[in-house]
This record gives structure tokens, C-alpha cells and sequence, in this order.
């Protein structure tokens, strides 16, 4: 009983902390100026979404002189490269390239953008993908947050549609703010590559994604570089810079997502490891046969439910999104099986499925 005390303790301790913490948010920052920008999009065999994505862009609350939109064709296979031609052809500010050559140790996504990145004409890179649909006020918010000294700024995402999407969505919400809380303090943790901004500086003293060991988690890599050269980093929660995601269709789909995912999870920091591990150790403590009697494990469980809710809760608000009160007390068993199942598909052996292609792990 003694370790359970301490255990439970100290959890519920941290909980109390990173509420405390995570709902004291400074106002952002206002956009002086408006200089010009280059947005970029991977896309391979997206014709059945990326228009979404172009709509969103055309949208945007932003001066058109001042954009440069540059689209990359990854080799589709379907009518992607057709669809976006149709789409931008009275659009002066889009143009689409159609990528064919590697460049460097870049291969996927990561060459497509190492491209793109190449002929960009402008200092201030944003980078989003094809299944996503950026809001209105996406530019001058995340370039507000680039104050003199940050060299990659991070929007929040979630996802919407069906109970399954929604759930992602909040998955994608819950992670982000931890995140989000964790950079406030200093910890450099990791940018998404479907939501981000990167200073032309920036990238270019990281040698570029042509110069990056290659990584099915290029964001993550990319994110690394720029901090370890000495630029700062940003990420936001907030409803300016909240982008909405395509969930996964089924849960294969998302497995192998998670999959990919999780081979970039060791260059992770201890924090955020720290944290999630806590978590995760939550519910082995809490079903160990004969360690607690069965009206403790209840007491428990629901006032870790209440802490969780309590989180997605302010974290929505934040994000200017909303969600119903039952799906946010599904999420917790949506949370526990997922995490079973990533770690199980993930422990076994297999290959790395993205875009229709398949890496090995240790190349990932």
C-alpha cells in the first residue's frame, strides 16, 4: 500500500501541476507587417483530398501578392498532379512542380520539400500537407510567433468526421498542449510537419532536408537541426493556427500512422518520455491483483478521469474547438486500447508503410 501511496501521489501531484500551468496562457502576439512567404505541399496520390487543402489556401487572410504557394508532385500514381492543375489555373500565386530526381540523402516527403525548399523565393517557409485545411489567419499568427531568434514556430491540429476522427482529433489536441506546455518552459520537443514554420535562416544553417540522415519522421529531424544550431521554437494552442486533419479511415490505417510515428520516439526528450511513461504506469498500478481494494481502484480511476477531461477540456477552449462531454469520456478508453495496440504492432517485425511505400526500420 505504501508504494501505491507515493505512486498515486505523486501522479495526481503532476496532474495538479500541468493544469495549473497548462491554463495560465499568454496572450499571442499581433502581426506588424506582412512580408512575402512561401507555403509548401507535399502531395502524393491525394487526388481524392487535396483540393480541401487548396480551398483552405485560397481562404487565407493574407495579402495574395505576399504568397507563394508551391506545390510538389511525389510521383503520384493517380490524378493528383490533374486535379491541382485544374484548380490553380487562374491562381498566379500556386505553382506545381512535379518532382522526379533525389536530392541528397532525402528520399519521400523529405525530397519533395528539400525541392521546394530550393526554389522558394521567399525567407519564411510554411509547410503543411495535403489532407489538411489550414485556418483562415494561419500566416500572420504563426509569423507573429517568429520573433527575432525563433527559427520554427508549430500550429496546433486536430481532426474531425466520424467518432473515430474525433477521437484522433483529440488525441492529436491532448499531445500537442503537453508539447506545447514543455516548449513554454524550454524543452525543445518536436515541430509537426503538417502545421509549421520554418525561417529560411533557419533551415538553410541546417544544412537542408538534402543534408538530413533520412527519416520517415522528417519534422522531427528537421526540428532537431534548427535547435541544435541555437534557434529558439515556438508552439501554439491556439484557434488562429488550429489546423483540422483527415483522420485515418480505419485502424490499420492509424496503426501503421503510430507506427511511423513511434520510430522517431527515441530522439524524444526524457520530459515528455517521463510523462507519458507516468501515464502510462497509471493503469499497471492501478490493476495489480490484490494491490488495492476495489472501491480505491474506482476512486481512482475517476478522479483521473476528471483530471483528464478537465485538460482536453481547457485545451479545447484554448483551441477554439469544441467536443461533446461523452466523447471526451470515451477518449480515456479510446487512449488505453490505442497505446496497447501501437505498442503491440509496433513490437512487430515488419516494415515501415508510408505513401504507398515501404521502409525498413532502422532506414526510417
Amino acid at each position: 500500500m505504501t508504494f501505491a501511496t507515493w505512486f498515486f501521489g505523486g501522479f495526481f501531484g503532476l496532474y495538479a501541476v500541468v493544469l495549473l500551468l497548462v491554463a495560465r496562457r499568454p496572450p499571442g502576439p499581433s502581426l506588424v507587417h506582412y512580408p512575402r512567404v512561401s507555403i509548401l505541399v507535399a502531395a502524393r496520390n491525394e487526388a481524392l483530398t487535396i483540393e480541401r487543402c487548396l480551398l483552405a489556401l485560397t481562404r487565407l487572410r493574407y495579402p495574395v501578392g505576399q504568397l507563394e504557394i508551391l506545390l510538389g508532385d511525389d510521383a503520384s500514381t493517380d490524378g493528383t498532379a490533374a486535379v491541382v492543375r485544374h484548380f490553380i489555373a487562374d491562381k498566379p500565386q500556386f505553382r506545381l512542380l512535379r518532382v522526379g530526381r533525389r536530392l541528397g540523402t532525402a528520399r519521400g516527403k523529405s525530397n519533395v520539400l528539400a525541392h521546394l525548399c530550393r526554389i522558394a523565393t521567399t525567407d519564411y517557409f510554411f509547410i503543411t500537407d495535403a489532407d489538411m485545411a489550414v485556418p483562415p489567419d494561419w500566416i500572420s499568427t504563426m509569423l507573429a510567433a517568429a520573433r527575432p531568434g525563433v527559427g520554427i514556430v508549430t500550429g496546433v491540429t486536430t481532426a474531425g468526421g466520424s467518432l473515430f476522427g474525433r477521437l484522433q482529433g483529440l488525441d492529436w489536441l491532448f499531445g500537442l498542449n503537453l508539447i506545447r506546455l514543455l516548449t513554454d518552459h524550454g524543452v525543445p520537443v518536436t515541430a509537426m510537419g503538417n502545421n509549421m514554420l520554418v525561417t529560411r535562416a533557419a533551415y538553410a544553417s541546417s544544412g537542408g532536408y538534402e543534408a538530413l540522415a533520412f527519416s520517415v519522421s522528417e519534422d522531427l529531424q528537421l526540428f532537431g537541426q534548427v535547435v541544435a544550431r541555437g534557434w529558439h521554437f515556438r508552439n501554439l494552442v491556439d484557434p488562429r493556427a488550429l489546423a483540422i486533419s483527415l483522420p485515418q479511415p480505419t485502424l490499420p490505417h492509424l496503426l501503421r500512422q503510430r507506427r511511423r510515428w513511434m520510430s522517431g520516439a527515441a530522439r524524444l526528450p526524457w520530459q515528455l518520455g517521463a510523462l507519458f511513461g507516468t501515464y502510462g504506469a497509471f493503469y499497471t498500478v492501478l490493476g495489480w491483483p490484490g494491490l488495492l481494494p476495489l472501491g480505491t481502484i474506482g476512486a481512482l480511476y475517476a478522479a483521473k478521469l476528471l483530471c483528464q477531461t478537465l485538460f482536453l477540456a481547457i485545451t479545447l477552449r484554448q483551441a477554439g474547438h469544441r467536443e461533446r462531454l461523452g466523447v471526451l469520456l470515451l477518449y480515456d478508453g479510446y487512449l488505453l486500447l490505442l497505446s496497447l495496440a501501437v505498442l503491440a504492432y509496433t513490437a512487430w517485425p515488419g516494415t515501415i508503410e508510408w505513401k504507398a511505400r515501404r521502409y525498413r526500420w532502422a532506414g526510417a
